[in-house]
């Protein structure tokens, strides 16, 4: 005779329901994680790479959402490189050096002002004069040496290396490279008439070299020469760009300059990949400007840190130097919600989410009715059996039969006991389960009767 078992379909939810989890995990460790980025700073020991490390470590210790991983490389056209051929998310460019063809700023590191300090008494007065002259140069300011070729090719003259014994004449200029610790001294013994400097007019480093040029004039005296013609000088090199320096920057009495001094130069710049994400690039230079004060107690040089000049958004991304779209969000404080930045793995994850619940209603909706079918299958059975026992006479058969009603009868119990099952159906199979086992111990008790 057949036994009927109610199945067990209880796994199923709690399988969705697992699913479910895993699936919002993941979803919370990719929006929450820290992203990295590859910074190439350069040159060796410069300002910059000093910088960045620091702010590279902040951003660490402040376990913020960005990470960045610095790589060094030896000069700016080497770190422009690396951001031109992906090797790097971000990188110090200088424009006037090497300009890669898929970088957008983010921040103005540092502007370069280029004029030529010379002392009072030299009869040095503007650019012209220094023909026939040596000019002085730090021996280590490689990248300069270009920028002040083609400032002086511009004025009419030519810039060379090795300086003739009787002085340079003509047109040339000789270029002199000397140790910032010399520079009095070159002056005082007419190894050099003057010094070219390309440098952020404000810094430390201007301020000793302006002294060092006073120092070796009479009284104290200094002049700054700038690059006159600076419209013209950005129309010819649109890489470079327009500075003054402002009037008794160098304090003095007289003070120096004894009036503004208008001038070209160049910057250095954090770029960023044209293709780096717009939430991206304005978190980096966010958190570049409010940390800016506390990087300075460390590293002086980030007080220089400002935003690249631009009258509106058509005037920013259009410029020659053009600005990711990303920092002018930040500048415009327009920048993306975290709503908005993650909006599409919202979405996905409210839909799935969604599907997974109806999926899991509807398994609990599928396997109720199963057990409610299962039920009432086993009652149906159960008033087959009290059927089949009234007409019975063979003791054996009754007993198989009693074993039946008692194993159909516990089945119900467990399912009853496990999962809701309604009162109806209960109900129905409880009075199944006394009639079939009434009507089997009746025929049993006939059966035992003598004939």
């Amino acid at each position: 005779m057949r036994k009927l078992v109610l199945p067990d379909g209880r796994m199923w939810l709690p399988l969705g329901l697992g699913l479910l989890l895993v699936l919002l995990v993941a979803a919370g460790f990719h929006l929450t994680r820290a992203t990295t980025l590859t910074l190439a700073v350069a040159p060796n020991g410069g300002t910059e790479p000093a910088l960045l490390r620091a702010y590279a470590d902040e951003l660490a210790r402040r376990k913020l959402g960005v990470r960045l991983k610095v790589v060094a490389f030896g000069g700016v056209r080497e770190s422009a490189e690396a951001l031109k051929t992906g090797k790097a998310d971000l990188a110090v460019v200088r424009p006037d050096v090497a300009m890669p063809g898929n970088g957008l700023t983010l921040a103005v590191l540092r502007e370069l002002a280029a004029f030529v300090a010379v002392p009072g008494a030299s009869g040095i007065k503007s650019v012209p004069d220094l023909g026939g002259k040596r000019l002085g140069m730090l021996a280590s300011r490689t990248a300069d040496r270009t920028l002040l070729r083609d400032l002086l090719t511009h004025h009419g003259l030519q810039l060379v290396s090795d300086a003739p014994a009787d002085g340079a004449g003509g047109k040339a200029v000789a270029l002199v490279p000397v140790d910032e610790a010399d520079v009095a001294a070159a002056l005082r013994d007419g190894r050099i008439d003057a010094m070219a400097l390309v440098t952020t007019p404000a810094s430390p480093a201007a301020r000793r070299l302006v002294g060092l040029v006073a120092d070796a004039g009479e009284a104290g005296e200094v002049a700054l020469i700038g690059f006159a013609d600076p419209a013209a000088l950005l129309a010819r090199w649109p890489r470079l760009q327009s500075v003054t320096v402002p009037a008794a920057l160098y304090g003095g009495s007289p003070r120096i300059p004894d009036e503004d001094v208008a001038t070209v130069g160049s910057s250095c710049r954090l770029m960023a990949r044209a293709d780096l994400s717009r939430s991206l690039a304005a978190e980096i230079t966010q958190h570049l400007f409010e940390m800016r004060t506390a990087l300075a107690e460390t590293v002086p040089a980030a007080e220089d840190v400002t935003h690249p000049a631009y009258e509106d958004t058509a005037d920013a991304t259009s410029a020659r130097l053009p600005i990711h779209p990303g920092a002018i969000d930040y500048y415009e404080r327009e920048q993306e919600t975290f709503i908005e930045r993650y909006e599409s793995w919202i979405y996905l994850v409210a839909i799935l989410g969604g599907g997974l619940g109806s999926t899991a209603a509807w398994l609990r909706q599928r396997l109720g009715r199963i057990r409610r079918e299962r039920i009432e299958v086993a009652t149906a059975r159960l008033l087959e059996l009290r059927s089949e026992a009234r007409r019975e006479t063979d003791r054996e058969r009754l007993e198989t039969m009693a074993g039946e009603v008692d194993d159909l009868a516990a089945s119900i119990a467990r399912h009853a006991l496990n999962r809701p099952t309604e009162p109806r159906t209960l109900g129905a199979a409880t009075v199944a389960i006394e009639a079939a086992r009434s009507t089997v111990k009746r025929a049993l008790g006939r059966a035992a009767e003598p004939a």
